[in-house]
């Protein structure tokens, strides 16, 4: 957790300010990738917190403007989703592009050896990339000048390892430090006497480990306190639709009529020219990882700034990659749940090579791109994310470990909407 999610991200944005210790012998002048300087690191830094809109509830918590925060309290997970999340696309255009690739590449092996579960062709790929990043880390910034040989710290000889280790103890989330240190806080929550507060903590960890050891061997001592809200509706294999639904069915407008007649007529079913139907939307659909992906007919009402978007989603069509926008659910029978989404166009494939597969931008197409798609079809909640200095295009961020959180049971809580 610290390599990844402090010291990598303090080691490169302390070079990209020119905040890092300068030796006499060197000249601060001679760092053309000290860039986030003055009204450059302050915009940046708003466009960062202008970024939480974007990022979905089940990202946790979005990262704040590191221009005012950096320095008082900027929490490990934010650096992780400012740093190997949003970073490539707003680093892009900023940082000079040969220190951008060489970030990019970093990037693209933490976000696979951040995985649960990592294909060994995969892994295959982060490890000459995590090379690849130290060594033209080498020669784009130390230089092999010994005046900047601190550049060059332990956390760089470390992160050679993270792809090499894998097959050997395992991917580095499933004992990185995030689960101790929130074991530490809840088990320091349940303390409620001042005195002998180590004594108290002791017993209250022998308590955890035995009710823990009693609900391993009898699984039924564990109380059900996950059932399904009023009105929602199990559509199978851990897709649960999620209230709000309208009461009475509506007419839609004639391009969702246009979408709806093509999914019907791939399904074998010609509709009349003058066919206009009339549905009941639902709102929110529970995925099987434990993500809500919700839809525009909801979060529309709500103003930019009080909105933390979880309508775009990550879809598997025919073997493809894809990402879409939810309009809206709805069930067309007993066993047939779709979504109505507009579709963002491939992404730019010239930009996703030269970003080492980090940065997919993809224009959003809104009722030009609209689809019917199978609900079960969706895969994951991603953000969409604006990027800067690019009207209508936007960037994917998918939550790093998001697996690792569903296992651990840190599913979004469901509330009656």
């Amino acid at each position: 957790m610290h390599l990844v999610a402090l010291n990598l991200p303090d080691l490169l944005l302390s070079l990209w300010r020119g905040t890092i210790d300068c030796d006499k012998t060197d000249n601060h002048d001679s760092w053309d990738w000290a860039v986030l300087k003055g009204d450059v690191w302050k915009t940046h830094g708003a466009a960062v917190a202008a970024m939480t809109p974007y990022l979905p509830g089940s990202f946790d918590r979005p990262p704040r403007n590191p221009a005012e925060k950096i320095n008082s309290g900027f929490k490990a997970w934010e650096f992780l989703i400012y740093v190997f999340g949003l970073g490539p696309g707003l680093f892009y255009k900023i940082l000079p592009e040969k220190y951008w690739k060489n970030y990019c590449k970093l990037v693209f092996a933490i976000r696979i050896v951040h995985q649960q579960e990592i294909l060994t062709a995969d892994l295959t790929q982060a490890h000459p990339a995590l090379i690849e990043f130290v060594t033209e880390f080498e020669e784009l910034y130390y230089q092999r000048r010994v005046d900047r040989l601190h550049f060059v710290r332990p956390a760089l000889h470390s992160t050679l390892h993270l792809a090499s280790e894998v097959p050997r103890v395992g991917p580095g989330l499933c004992g990185s430090q995030w689960t101790v240190e929130r074991t530490i806080g809840n088990l320091g929550e349940e303390i409620r006497q001042p005195s002998n507060p180590y004594a108290n903590l002791s017993q209250r960890g022998l308590r955890r480990c035995q009710i823990n050891a009693l609900k391993a061997m009898l699984p039924k001592l564990e109380p059900n306190n996950g059932g399904l809200p009023r009105g929602a509706r199990d559509i199978g294999n851990g897709y649960v639709l999620l209230r709000a639904k309208e009461d009475t069915a509506r007419p839609v407008r004639q391009c969702e009529v246009a979408a709806f007649r093509a999914h019907l007529g791939e399904e074998g079913q010609n509709m009349p020219d003058n066919w206009c139907p009339c549905v009941r939307r639902w709102a929110r659909l529970r995925l099987p990882n434990g993500q809500t992906a919700r839809s525009g007919w909801k979060e529309d009402l709500k103003p930019l700034e009080k909105v933390r978007m979880a309508r775009n989603v990550k879809l598997e069509l025919n073997g493809k990659l894809e990402f879409a926008e939810v309009r809206f659910y709805l069930c067309l029978d007993e066993e047939n749940t779709v979504a109505l989404v507009s579709m963002y166009s491939p992404p730019d494939l010239a930009l996703l090579e030269a970003s080492h597969y980090t940065l997919w931008t993809c224009t959003y197409q809104g009722d030009a791109g609209l689809r019917v798609i199978n609900a079960k079809a969706i895969t994951a909640v991603v953000a969409m994310v604006p990027l800067p200095g690019a009207e209508n295009l936007r960037f994917v961020v998918e939550k790093p470990g998001l697996d690792i959180a569903h296992m651990g049971g840190n599913d979004e809580i469901i509330t009656n909407e």
